[in-house]
């Protein structure tokens, strides 16, 4: 994410608002709870300026019952910055609760999804829970991978930090002076 965009919410690409149906099914009869993030238009081939509701960050943590979800806060990444929150209300209530208002406060657009967790089983409201609209986006989202490196990365990284991965033959272990038997973290040394 770049420091200076566009804080215009343009909407949610259509495979995080599928996501978000799907996650709230799978937890009925418990609350859903996440917060989005979103990335740059251009990033994603729009000519607009703007933003667009990419992903979901659900926080390690969380727990949830069917009448709540509470989010531990000092598990949030510190570098994570959300466009607003997500949660679900199995009883199909599409509206704010008093505990949902008091959560609104940060970010742009909060959506509640109701069971049973169609495409029109969702709102949005603004951070002072009136109803707010946010368009679907048909977009195609960039394929991230997690482990998106290689071993000549990795290698190279220890070089860099005045390491190097050394691979051991089993009878080189056996003889391993250091004590440590070989195992797993040999190879950084």
């Amino acid at each position: 994410m770049r420091l200076f965009r566009s804080s215009e919410l343009l909407g949610i690409a259509r495979e995080t608002m599928d996501f978000v149906l799907e996650a709230s099914e799978e937890t009925h009869p418990d609350e859903y709870m996440g917060f989005l993030r979103a990335e740059d238009a251009r990033k994603l081939g729009l000519d607009r300026q703007g933003q667009v509701i990419t992903d979901v960050l659900v926080i390690p943590g969380t727990t949830s019952n069917p009448v709540s979800a509470t989010v531990r806060t000092e598990m949030k990444p510190n570098d994570v910055q959300s466009v607003g929150s997500i949660h679900s209300h199995p009883n199909g209530v599409l509206r704010p609760s008093d505990a949902d208002l008091a959560t609104f406060g940060q970010g742009e657009v909060h959506i509640i999804v109701g069971a049973p967790y169609e495409r029109g089983d969702w709102r949005a409201f603004d951070n002072q829970g009136e109803p707010t609209t946010l368009d679907v986006l048909d977009i195609e989202l960039p394929e991230e991978r997690f482990f998106d490196f290689t071993q000549a990365d990795i290698d190279a990284e220890l070089l860099e930090e005045g390491r190097h991965r050394s691979v051991a033959t089993p009878a080189e272990e056996n003889d391993d002076e250091s004590g440590d038997g070989g195992g797993l973290f040999s190879w950084l040394r």
